[in-house]
C-alpha cells in the first residue's frame, strides 16, 4: 500500500501551483510581445510611401531593403462586442497589415491609412532611403510626427500635428497650419530645405559652417539668429540693405536653398551644440 504523507500533497499543489504561475506568466509575455511589438514588413527600396490621416506617427531611417511597420500600442484592450466582427472604414478601408492599417502597395505608391478616425494605433515606420516619404494629415485629431535618421525625401502636410525633424538630409518640403516645427539638420542635408508653418513657430538648429541660400519669413512675429551665422544680405542697387520681415541672404558663401517661414509666429534660426 502507497502512503502519502501530508508533507508531500502539499508540495505536489505548490509544484503543480508553481508551474501554472509559471506558464500563465510566459503566455502572457508571449501574447504581450504580441500586442506591443506587431510589425508588418513590406520589401521596398524604391517609391512613395504616401501616409495619409494616421495620427500618430514616427519615421526612422533604415539601412535595410523594407519598410518595417511596427505598432508600439501600450493597450490591449478590446471592445468584447466587437468579437467576430470586422473592423470596416467610411474609405473602404480593410485591416490587411494586422496593426490597424490598411497599407496598399500600387503603381510604385505604398498607401497608408488607418480605419480609426480618432485615436489608433501608435506607429513606428522604419523606411530606407531611396523611398520618399509623403505624410499628410487634415483632422483635428493628429499627434506629434517625428522623423529622425532619414535619409531620403521627406513632404509633410499637416494641419494640426506639431513636427519634430532630427538628423534627417532630406530634400525636405514641409508646412504645416497650427502646429509648430523644431528641426536639427546635419551639414549634409540635400537641396532644398523648406519649412514654413502658418501659426506656429519655425525652430532650426544648422552647424555654424553650413552653407545655404537663406531665406527667413514672418509677417506678425520675429526673426532670431544666432550671432554666429554671418549672414550677406542681399542689397538694393545702391547697395542698401532691405530692412522688412523677410531675411534674404548667404551664410558662408551660399549653398542649398533653404527657406523658413512662419506667418503668426516666430522663426529661430540656432547652431548646433
Amino acid at each position: 500500500m502507497l502512503y502519502i504523507t501530508h508533507t508531500q500533497i502539499i508540495k505536489h499543489v505548490n509544484t503543480t501551483t508553481m508551474k501554472k504561475i509559471w506558464a500563465t506568466l510566459i503566455l502572457a509575455t508571449a501574447t504581450s510581445g504580441l500586442i506591443y511589438g506587431q510589425e508588418y514588413k513590406l520589401a521596398k527600396t524604391t517609391g512613395t510611401l504616401a501616409i495619409k490621416e494616421v495620427n500618430h506617427v514616427t519615421i526612422e531611417g533604415t539601412t535595410g531593403n523594407e519598410i518595417i511597420f511596427v505598432n508600439k500600442n501600450h493597450s490591449n484592450e478590446k471592445d468584447e462586442r466587437a468579437v467576430g466582427l470586422k473592423a470596416v472604414s467610411g474609405y473602404g478601408l480593410e485591416d490587411n497589415s494586422g496593426i490597424g492599417l490598411s497599407i496598399v502597395d500600387k503603381n510604385g505608391v505604398v498607401e497608408v491609412r488607418q480605419l480609426k478616425k480618432m485615436d489608433g494605433p501608435e506607429i513606428v515606420i522604419k523606411v530606407p532611403k531611396g523611398v520618399t516619404v509623403s505624410y499628410s494629415h487634415t483632422s483635428p485629431y493628429g499627434s506629434d510626427l517625428e522623423v529622425k535618421n532619414f535619409d531620403g525625401e521627406l513632404e509633410v502636410s499637416t494641419l494640426h500635428n506639431r513636427v519634430t525633424i532630427t538628423n534627417s538630409t532630406g530634400p525636405m518640403t514641409v508646412k504645416t497650419v497650427h502646429g509648430d516645427i523644431d528641426a536639427k539638420l546635419p551639414a549634409t542635408v540635400k537641396n532644398p530645405v523648406s519649412i514654413v508653418s502658418v501659426h506656429g513657430h519655425v525652430d532650426v538648429a544648422l552647424p555654424v559652417a553650413f552653407k545655404a541660400n537663406l531665406k527667413l519669413g514672418t509677417v506678425y512675429g520675429e526673426l532670431y539668429v544666432d550671432p554666429d551665422f554671418k549672414i550677406d544680405m542681399d542689397r538694393k542697387e545702391d547697395d542698401m540693405v532691405v530692412y522688412n520681415s523677410n531675411v534674404v541672404g548667404k551664410i558662408n558663401g551660399g549653398g542649398i536653398d533653404l527657406n523658413l517661414s512662419s506667418t503668426h509666429n516666430n522663426v529661430y534660426l540656432r547652431k548646433t551644440k
